[in-house]
């Protein structure tokens, strides 16, 4: 029997969470997710010392104060990791915006909510699920557009048998008994407000990112003086 990650890629588009080119050759994605936190991670491994390098001498001939060199810097690195990942994989790299400078990103997909109300209602626009804790929560997703996964959980997805089913189909949205509403920005607020889980784990989210991106570019700083 096909694994458990096999089968879920005749479902949905499987997205790998990681800046690691090595993992993703192993499970073959069709997509790639990245963040601050990703490529903090990746930057520290010895093999990919050299994009690190090819970053900081970009960032010195294009020259400019420390902190223009750091933000330049910061740019060519993940256009580095995005252009080594997409010989590895067929689809797309999403790179996450460094989190200090937005404050208006949603915290997370609402499990299967999100995914029936744009398909019933005709939204041009794709759902990815993103941070899992397990693999069944994964599972409990299969058929939504995207699902982006830890190299780790991929790992567990691959070596199971488990049988996948599609809980989330759009023929099975349209023909969902709910409502279209309009929100504002006003309501959109009052209704994040409202949602503790929502409020609180975005705000985890953001500063997690921030910070990261903060040892990111200690990093780049140390090396542009040397």
């Amino acid at each position: 029997m096909a694994s458990s990650l096999d089968q879920l890629k005749k479902l949905t588009i499987v997205v790998a969470d990681t800046g690691d080119f090595t993992a993703m050759a192993k499970f073959k994605p069709t997509d790639a997710t990245t963040n601050p936190s990703l490529i903090l991670a990746a930057a520290n491994m010895e093999s990919y010392q050299g994009l690190i390098d090819d970053a900081i001498n970009y960032a010195k001939k294009v020259g400019g104060s420390m902190e223009e060199q750091v933000t330049n810097a910061m740019d060519k690195i993940y256009v580095n990791f995005g252009c080594e990942i997409l010989k590895i994989i067929p689809g797309r790299v999403s790179t996450e915006v460094d989190a200090r400078l937005s404050f208006d990103k949603e915290g997370s997909i609402a499990r299967a909510k999100i995914y029936n109300y744009y398909k019933k209602f005709g939204y041009n626009t794709v759902v990815m699920g993103a941070s899992f804790r397990n693999t069944d929560q994964i599972l409990g997703l299969a058929g939504c557009d995207l699902l982006t996964i830890s190299p780790s959980l991929l790992d567990k997805l691959q070596q199971s048998n488990e049988e996948v089913k599609a809980y989330l189909t759009q023929k099975q949205a349209q023909n969902l008994d709910i409502e279209e509403v309009t929100v504002d920005e006003n309501k959109f607020r009052w209704e994040m407000n409202e949602d503790a889980m929502a409020t609180e784990k975005l705000a985890e989210g953001i500063r997690k990112f921030g910070i990261d991106a903060v040892k990111l570019e200690k990093v780049l700083r140390e090396k542009l003086v040397q």
